[in-house]
């Protein structure tokens, strides 16, 4: 089964040596649903275009489908396959497939065109390896059957809902459905390699999230909805309602221009500072109200004190040197759900958000750390090391000669290597 996405880093070595055969080599793939959300979330070279936050689909048809072959839209090797596939119509992006790939060999003048809601990234000189779609062979694989188990357990879910009294039946059941929903179904974690290992995964991630789940069970759950005689239908449309919008995160949230929370995320992706302006001030405003419910119960001196002690555990994670705090979304949840105790109706709409979002965090990523290094965060990003100085460039018709020096603060640093890449491909 193929992933979304790719794996980073120089992987393929000086000449893309450890990514051959080049050509004359085919196989088959199994792409899941929603592989074109995925994004390239680090700045990646393609010749001179730096590209960040969009799809991976280098090369394709051109745009106005003037080519000998437009049945075989060649793509770069280190195209997104699953986007490629998705980009060239072999299959859906809502039930993902299968195809047959065939490798290409080198090709030259890769296209740009916008085909089935992915704009191709164009690259205007050659490449060593490429890769095109076989037409009229597919491999027998079993489509992603996401919405029809999805439809299955919202309602069995929904039947749970209004004929159980019992929250000790119904939180567990509906946790674990949609755990393992979210793990082997609707946003299953990537490169598992098969359902067998998928499974391990899952329940290795299962049971600490169990554990977790009957603390705040025990302390927000549970007390939110004792004794809720005749409103089984409001349980159903918030609280039940608001978990399957929390666990479905990677389709209901997916449109927040905020991929991760993280400074350099925030400065360099569009509309993200905006959209965590508007996150901080819509959580600002749910709090007041939290705090009118929490003051009305008496509840208020004892939250407070909670909180200030949340914060000022955070405040102690941002002065750890050398780690960067992170907030993941299943971590935001924990921080947010001991002020949903109180019992009224938007409690239950927030309450089931949370849960959801801690159910989709922790299913699809594990227990992430909060603290992470620098290189960590920065994954197969750019490490923005000094650049040598070009002194003086002689091309010809098959050779570029070009002669450089290192700035002094490499020297200082102590550099002992170069990487030479030309078009994309490390030569030196």
């Amino acid at each position: 089964m193929a992933d979304c996405s790719r794996s980073g880093g120089n992987s393929c070595g000086l000449n893309g040596n450890r990514c051959r055969p080049f050509d004359n080599a085919s196989f088959a793939f199994r792409c899941p649903a929603n592989c074109k959300r995925v994004h390239v979330l680090n700045p990646h070279a393609v010749g001179r275009q730096e590209i960040n936050y969009r799809p991976f689909v280098i090369g394709g048809p051109p745009e106005d489908g003037s080519t000998s072959s437009p049945s075989t839209p060649i793509y770069r090797a280190d195209s997104f396959l699953c986007q490629a596939a998705i980009h060239a119509g072999v299959i859906g992006n809502d039930k993902g497939g299968c195809g047959v790939v065939k490798l290409a060999g080198e090709h030259t003048n890769f296209t740009s065109s916008t085909a089935h809601g992915i704009r191709s990234i164009p690259f205007d000189t050659s490449f060593p390896k490429s890769f095109t779609f076989v037409s009229n062979i597919s491999s027998d694989c079993i489509k992603d059957l996401r919405w029809p188990l999805l439809a299955v357990t919202v309602i069995f879910t929904t039947i749970l809902s209004i004929c159980t009294a019992s929250c000790a039946v119904f939180f567990p059941t509906v946790f674990a459905l949609l755990f393992f929903h979210v793990g082997l179904v609707s946003d299953p974690p990537s490169a598992t390699g098969d359902y067998a290992a998928l499974f391990s995964l899952i329940i290795g991630r299962f049971l600490p999230a169990a554990f977790v789940a009957a603390v705040f069970y025990r302390y927000t759950v549970k007390p939110q909805q004792k004794d809720l005689q005749g409103a089984f239908f409001e349980r159903t449309i918030l609280w039940l309602g608001g978990a399957w919008v929390g666990s479905l995160n990677n389709y209901t949230f997916d449109f927040i221009p905020i991929q991760r929370l993280t400074p350099s995320d925030l400065r360099a992706q569009p509309g993200a500072r905006l959209a965590l302006v508007i996150i901080v001030v819509l959580l600002f405003s749910i709090a007041l109200g939290q705090v009118w419910y929490l003051r009305l119960e008496g509840r208020l001196p004892k939250y407070l004190a909670i909180y200030a002690t949340f914060v000022t555990f955070l405040i102690v994670c941002v002065i750890v040197p050398s780690l960067n705090l992170r907030i993941h979304h299943y971590f935001l949840a924990l921080l947010l759900l001991p002020g949903t105790r109180v019992q009224t109706r938007p409690s239950l709409l927030y309450q089931g958000i949370l849960v959801g979002l801690f159910i989709n965090g922790t299913a699809r990523w594990g227990f992430d750390s909060i603290l992470q290094t620098t290189a960590a965060l920065r994954g197969d990003g750019q490490l923005n090391s000094l650049l040598p100085n070009v002194t003086s460039t002689v091309s010809t018709a098959s050779n570029i000669t070009f002669q450089w020096s290192l700035p002094a603060k490499a020297i200082q640093k102590g550099y002992d290597g170069l990487s030479v890449l030309v078009n994309d491909v490390e030569r030196w």
